[in-house]
């Protein structure tokens, strides 16, 4: 009994992390390129039980058996596993603004791209694309965080900022990068077009492993890998004037909390039967 107090306690557990992970991803839903985090659990090492009064070993020509019969397994409960981040990709928001991006992940792609950002932590990448441009001309996250190029932070200035598919980004020669030069996108017509860097783009070997910061952002870890870049011919695509959408299902995330209600609901059933099966025992023996 007191085994089953423990194994309905550790059910009720898991379903509150569980809980805390779908309430995490429907707070998030609207939040650019957020990627849902799904719980993994895992059962504590069964028993097999078999009849204690007829255990022995029979004999036969071929050899011994056991005679002892077999009664089953007998469970101890489920714990969390993981908590591991799902990346596949959302769907794609049109904004016209062009200092919004996002990466379009070649079709098959196990390993998705990521921006690459400078925070006061070190580099971070991120697949959240909603940049703006700070008053030096730099572009940045909205936490203020500079874009890296494989150069550097990338500066332009207002209306002359053109990114290609392969992360090329573009500059008017003419108009240069000092913020007081801005001009207006419509009136920008790229005739002295100059390159100015190219989008660090980069991607790890595993990035179920990547640690997950907050505000969009990922860190690698010895089990993820270093962020590498990506071979020429597997290079993601980059869409300006684009956001992703989040990846989280408001109708699936509503489901699987239903789901965990009732699961919890058991577990709670489950040991409140235990208890007032104890309860008994205790007024027997007295």
């Amino acid at each position: 009994m007191i085994r089953g107090l423990y194994t309905g306690a550790s059910g009720m557990i898991s379903q509150q992390v569980r809980m805390d992970v779908i309430a995490n991803n429907l707070a998030n839903v609207d939040k650019t390129a957020f990627k849902r985090d799904t719980t993994v659990f895992k059962t504590f090492p069964e028993m097999l039980l078999h009849r204690f009064s007829e255990d022995g070993i029979g004999k036969t020509p071929m050899g011994s058996f056991d005679t002892a019969p077999v009664v089953g397994k007998l469970g101890f409960g489920a714990e969390v596993n993981e908590v591991y981040t799902r990346f596949e990709q959302g769907a794609v928001k049109k904004t016209d603004n062009h200092f919004d991006l996002m990466i379009q992940d070649q079709p098959g792609s196990e390993n998705p791209a990521f921006f690459t950002v400078q925070t006061n932590r070190g580099e971070r990448m991120t697949r959240g694309g909603n940049f703006v441009l700070d008053k030096n001309g730099f572009v940045v996250t909205p936490q203020g965080f500079p874009l890296l190029g494989e150069k550097g932070p990338i500066q332009v200035n207002q209306g002359n900022f053109l990114v290609k598919e392969n992360g090329e980004v573009y500059i008017n020669a003419r108009i240069g990068t000092e913020p007081k030069n801005g001009t207006n996108v419509s009136e920008n017509r790229y005739d002295d077009a100059a390159f100015l860097d190219k989008l660090k783009i980069r991607t790890v070997e595993n990035p179920r492993h990547l640690d997950k910061e907050g505000d969009s952002f990922y860190n690698d870890t010895p089990e993820s890998g270093e962020p590498t870049a990506f071979p020429e011919r597997s290079e993601p695509q980059v869409l300006q004037g684009f956001l992703e959408a989040s990846n989280v299902s408001v109708v699936t995330e509503m489901v699987d909390m239903i789901e965990v209600n009732r699961a919890y609901e058991a577990n709670s059933k489950t040991m409140q039967t235990q208890d007032s099966l104890l309860g008994r025992l205790f007024e027997v023996i007295r």
